[in-house]
């Protein structure tokens, strides 16, 4: 399994039978594949589906049927459609229990910089602003460090943040962190890290309480 699906994987078991879940662009999509068995949970996208199913198979693409980041997806029985301005007034009417977004830099008091890079090109605002004001539950999927090595996790981000509200949990390839009012604190190593490591890869002071 690489490690976007080890990330993802993580992040599906942190779900709770019932959840109504928003899943972000990117790692979060892989969400959908690595639900626990028993654990059936509501898939909802910005652009009106509640019922997510998993990616189609090859040769089962329905090109109408695409989800908030214009990737193909299927239908769970029951599902409902609706309109883009129900679905986001479900996202601030509390509806959501949990949203799952990637994010580009995460700072030292759990906030999540995840919409714009001055002077770069980038995917869009999209729904986290929504979510991060509306969802029960945020949980961040990312990488560790950027493409160049850089720490994502950062004492104070460099970036636009999203929203001033902090997210609940981090996890990347290396560790889980839960967010705390007294900041970061890693509560899990992933398979293969190592405590130096992490430190040495995170810019961001953070408590340690393995279990």
């Amino acid at each position: 399994m690489d490690i976007k699906h080890r990330i993802a994987a993580r992040a599906a078991q942190k779900l709770r039978d019932g959840d109504v879940v928003n899943l972000g662009v990117g790692i979060p999509t892989l969400v959908a594949e690595h639900l626990p068995p028993g654990v059936d949970v509501y898939l909802h996208t910005e652009n009106g589906l509640l019922g997510v199913g998993p990616a189609p198979k090859p040769g089962e693409v329905d090109p109408d049927l695409i989800n908030a980041s214009k990737l193909p997806v299927t239908q769970t029985p029951g599902c409902s459609f609706f309109a883009s301005d129900l679905s986001f007034a479900m996202i601030r009417g509390g509806h959501v229990d949990v949203a799952i977004l990637g994010a580009l830099q995460v700072d030292a008091q759990g906030r999540v910089a995840n919409w714009s890079v001055p002077g770069a090109t980038v995917l869009g605002v999209g729904g986290a602003m929504d979510l991060l004001v509306g969802a029960g539950r945020v949980i961040v999927t990312m990488s560790h460090t950027t493409r160049d090595g850089q720490p994502k996790i950062v004492q104070n981000a460099s970036l636009p943040l999203t929203a001033d509200r902090p997210v609940n949990l981090v996890i990347t390839e290396l560790a889980v962190f839960r967010v705390t009012e007294a900041g970061l604190v890693l509560t899990e190593l992933m398979p293969g890290a190592t405590l130096e490591v992490v430190r040495r890869q995170t810019a961001a002071e953070f408590k340690v309480q393995l279990a």
